[in-house]
């Protein structure tokens, strides 16, 4: 089957010419791929994960909180 493709904004045609290179394969290809996983067809299969199970469920520890605390503290000497 052919297509004919109108109107690919810049920003996505850099990008499928940047991974055919990266790649070394035709630019036809990668686009290809690019739209078979687009519609759930790639044959690489993305492992996404819904973090919604996790969401507030953080418990504030006081250990914690001063180590985070302890990375906000800027040292002046390393920034003459």
């Amino acid at each position: 089957m052919q297509y004919t493709l109108r109107g690919i904004p810049s920003e996505l045609d850099r990008n499928l010419r940047e991974r055919a290179r990266e790649e070394d394969k035709s630019l036809n290809e990668v686009a290809i791929a690019a739209l078979a996983q687009g519609v759930g067809l790639g044959s690489d299969q993305i492992v996404r994960r819904d973090l919604g199970d996790i969401v507030g469920t953080w418990k504030k520890e006081a250990a914690v909180d001063a180590a985070l605390a302890a990375q906000d503290v800027v040292d002046r000497s390393l920034w003459k």
